[in-house]
């Protein structure tokens, strides 16, 4: 018996995570650096308070989901761009990954490689089972948190919540 409580607190933690350390509406988004897919370093502090950001959590490159996902994201580009976003992808694939998937679908916007997960705990992304979770966050110029939308099935939904919440922020 205490084998199986044993067994069922581990996979729930796993399945669910620890919600409370998401971020969430309101709260102030980390500051971070990664290297994006060119091998150049991003810092999340060169944007802030510039524009707003869309900043997507996937779980790996070339997946059908994630590729759906980052080609939605791709083909309404000109809606974030005409309102002043900037959006930003990030998986735990490394920069060469980045770089193919990038270069694969022509993605115009930035992937960031997150290979330690180190940002994706800042950011508090819960997994389901084993996956790495797949959120989109808001970001305001002042580096706000406004929205937060968290669906590991249905990628290209994160373009239509995160263009909804942008409408919003106008």
């Amino acid at each position: 018996m205490k084998k199986l409580f044993t067994i069922l607190t581990l996979f729930f933690m796993f399945s669910f995570g620890n919600a409370d350390a998401q971020l969430k509406a309101g709260d102030k988004v980390p500051s971070f650096q990664l290297q994006d897919q060119d091998g150049q370093t991003f810092d999340i502090n060169s944007v802030l308070g510039k524009q707003p950001l869309v900043i997507y959590f996937y779980p790996k490159d070339e997946t059908g989901t994630c590729t759906k996902e980052a080609c939605s994201f791709r083909d309404a580009y000109e809606d974030f761009t005409s309102r002043g976003a900037k959006v930003i992808g990030i998986s735990g694939d490394d920069v060469a990954s980045h770089k193919s998937f990038a270069n694969h679908h022509k993605l115009p916007f930035t992937l960031l490689a997150d290979t330690g997960n180190k940002v994706r705990k800042l950011f508090g992304v819960p997994k389901k089972l084993f996956i790495p979770g797949r959120v989109t966050y808001i970001v305001d110029k002042q580096g706000i948190v406004t929205y937060v939308f968290n669906n590991l099935s249905d990628g290209p939904r994160h373009v239509k919540e995160a263009l909804a919440a942008l409408e919003k922020m106008h």
